[in-house]
């Protein structure tokens, strides 16, 4: 009898160690250092609707007056220090380069309050005005740093990047362009924010291998829990910008060529653009996850595989710089 005790005990040693190890190895992820920058991080709050609201911003010592901000959001139970990491500090390093300001706010309990009607996240339940907090969030950083009110531009991951959507929804007035990691729109049944009819420019990133945002559109679910509803799919959500803008053709496709051939990702492209209209670009990493792309690092494989193909802040500033400085646009 002993001896089976001893076959049992060994059975579940090994079973535990098995699951401790594909555990660690679907939620690994590489964790760097900060770079060496000659910029300061500075933080600061907000009080909105009688809360608190963090923010922290990266100030690079080559930013003139003036200078641009992009406000980089983070994805579902973070905070602003979580997707500068997430990120690999890649908006740091291109705000240093280019003299923009990069800012990462904090979302209310961990979340923002996106368009999809459905989530069960305390920012949705308890209708945040997230709009209103990111249009005195941006009048407290004109106050402080002099930015240029008409090159503010938001960037968001997952969570993050349904807020973006939101702003260029409900707010085209306030920022330039939008750029969206793993995000999609929620189809119409599950839509809460209310649409101004005024286009924006929108860069997107989707992968088709994203186990939350599915590309093809349907029903995002985290770990079991699907109260984020369905959304459409990544083509219907460019092409419905591309209306917004005016654009009535298919888009301009393009396969661009493979630059790291063992990641097994491929990156193909759509965009609208005219000089004259908002330019509208969806970004397909084929076969790429829930992940932030960038050429060194790795995200939790539960997220999916990361793309090395390109960094997706250099890849998003790039989109941003070029949008061409026009007439200020009147909002609602």
């Amino acid at each position: 009898m002993a001896r089976y005790f001893k076959i049992a005990a060994l059975i579940i040693v090994i079973a535990l160690v098995s699951i401790s190890l594909l555990g660690w190895w679907y939620l690994r992820f590489d964790v760097i250092e900060a770079p060496e920058l000659p910029g300061e991080i500075e933080a600061g709050v907000v009080r909105h609707e009688g809360k608190q609201r963090g923010w922290f911003a990266y100030l690079p010592a080559s930013r003139g007056s003036s200078p641009p901000v992009v406000l980089v959001l983070h994805g579902s139970q973070g905070k602003g220090n979580d997707i500068r990491g997430m990120s690999f500090y890649g908006f740091d390093v291109e705000a240093e380069r280019a003299g923009f300001i990069a800012v990462y706010p904090d979302g209310y309990e961990g979340h923002w309050n996106d368009c999809r009607a459905s989530a069960s996240y305390a920012a949705n339940q308890e209708n945040i005005d997230d709009v209103g907090f990111f249009r005195a969030l941006v009048e407290e950083l004109q106050g402080r740093y002099g930015i240029d009110p008409q090159r503010v531009y938001a960037a968001g991951f997952s969570n993050g990047g349904h807020m973006a959507y939101r702003l260029a929804l409900e707010a085209p007035e306030l920022v330039r362009g939008v750029a969206a990691i793993s995000a999609n729109l929620p189809v119409a049944a599950n839509l809460g924010c209310a649409e101004s009819g005024q286009p924006v420019s929108v860069l997107m990133i989707n992968g088709t291998a994203d186990p939350v945002n599915p590309y093809a559109g349907g029903l995002v679910e985290i770990l079991g829990d699907a109260s984020r509803g369905e959304v459409r799919s990544a083509l219907d959500t460019a092409d419905y910008w591309a209306q917004l803008a005016g654009y009535s053709g298919e888009g301009e496709a393009r396969s661009l060529p493979d630059q790291v051939a063992d990641d097994d990702t491929s990156v193909e492209t759509l965009r609208w653009a005219d000089g004259l209209r908002p330019s509208v670009e969806l970004v397909t990493v084929v076969g790429g996850g829930h992940t932030m792309p960038n050429p060194s690092f790795n995200l939790p494989l539960l997220l999916g595989p990361t793309s090395h193909e390109f960094d997706s802040a250099q890849l998003i500033w790039e989109f941003f710089s070029a949008l061409p400085l026009v007439e200020p646009r009147r909002g609602n």
